[in-house]
């Protein structure tokens, strides 16, 4: 299959990884921001291959472990709200909330369907033109032009019931919060395959510029990740800092202009909070004046009362790269992927779900 055997070869990795041992000299830690790399990376025993003195930490890519705690609790009152039908991506049905999870709210008689993309979402609006459908907006800049494609959809024919939570992300703030946080030492960042395909490479020069730090995207396969880090240790060894990229076939300097105009038509950015790093200015995207009659938030106020994270879990710490998930007493005890006590276990790109699945990579 093209893009996908090419990028499995077995002996072209083991070349990659004597390549990286070879180069590298100085003792270096490296961020992968994307939860699909951090699941890539442990699925292959990517950090189990490097040398010592290369280090790999998981930062805050996974859209649903990221949603705060407030918009999670916002998405359980619509559920329980007579008359909505709540449709949602499934990595969304079992994160926790004090109110209990949208399996749970189904359970109970709310209407919550998994759908694979708004245009499903969309399409049981049409089907049933009485009831209010409610899709929960959650992602980066990955997922928000579909989103918002689909409201231009929808105002297109006429629907009046279908609705959007927007709870979008954008992924270059929350790198900028955890470079100035000074909490963790990074000295380089493998940036986001997918969300650049989006944005373009050009999106992530503040980080050589204002940072001082090398920055190179890669895709998701092995030998992607094993040449983005590749280049990463160049960088470093050379002194040469700038924005490189292992993932030519998807991504551009400029990024997909018609996803960029989709978004910037239909959403406006604004302050966003953010699991485990608090509300980040201009890092989030909103629907405009416009088309705030899709906006669910708007049309279906609900009250939600204190928010109260789950004891004990380390998750916000997690998505920082403060902690690691063994460094959670609740790791693989009373946190598994079955009965999941935060989100960093629930999704596919959460970390701990990943390091539950796939341990720690021999590190």
């Amino acid at each position: 299959m093209r893009y996908l055997e090419e990028y499995q070869d077995v002996r072209l990795a083991e070349r990659l990884v004597k390549w990286i041992h070879r180069r590298s000299t100085r003792t270096v830690r490296l961020m992968e921001f994307c939860g699909g790399h951090t699941a890539a990376i442990l699925r292959y025993g990517i950090r189990g291959l490097m040398p010592p003195t290369v280090e790999l930490v998981s930062g805050p890519g996974c859209p649903v472990c990221v949603t705060h705690a407030a918009e999670l609790d916002r998405a359980m009152a619509l559920a329980e709200q007579p008359g909505l039908t709540i449709a949602t991506f499934g990595d969304m049905f079992k994160v926790p909330t004090d109110r209990g999870s949208l399996q749970e709210a189904r359970a109970r008689g709310g209407d919550v369907r998994m759908v694979y993309s708004p245009l499903d979402a969309l399409e049981m609006a049409r089907r049933h033109p009485r009831r209010s459908v409610v899709f929960l907006g959650v992602g980066f800049e990955t997922t928000a032009p579909g989103v918002a494609a689909s409201i231009l959809q929808a105002e297109a024919e006429g629907l009046k019931n279908y609705f959007v939570l927007s709870m979008h992300k954008l992924t270059p703030p929350a790198t900028r919060a955890i470079l100035d946080s000074g909490e963790v030492e990074l000295h380089g960042i493998l940036g986001p395959g997918h969300v650049t395909t989006v944005i373009g490479s050009r999106a992530w020069e503040f980080l050589p510029l204002e940072y001082h730090l090398p920055c190179v995207i890669a895709g998701f396969q092995a030998l992607d990740i094993l040449q983005g880090i590749g280049m990463l240790v160049v960088q470093l060894e050379e002194g040469a800092v700038e924005v490189g990229v292992a993932y030519r076939r998807s991504v551009r300097p400029g990024g997909n202009r018609e996803a960029q105009a989709l978004m910037a038509q239909v959403f406006e950015v604004h302050d966003a909070p953010w699991r485990g790093l608090g509300t980040l200015p201009r890092s989030g995207l909103k629907l405009r004046d416009r088309y705030s009659r899709f906006d669910a938030g708007l049309v279906f106020p609900v009250k939600i009362g204190p928010i109260r994270e789950m004891p004990g879990c380390r998750c916000g710490e997690v998505l920082r790269a403060v902690a690691s998930p063994r460094d959670c007493a609740l790791f693989g005890a009373r946190c598994t992927p079955q009965h999941p006590v935060g989100p960093c276990m629930v999704s596919s790109e959460g970390a701990c779900g990943a390091w539950y699945h796939y341990g720690d990579g021999g590190v």
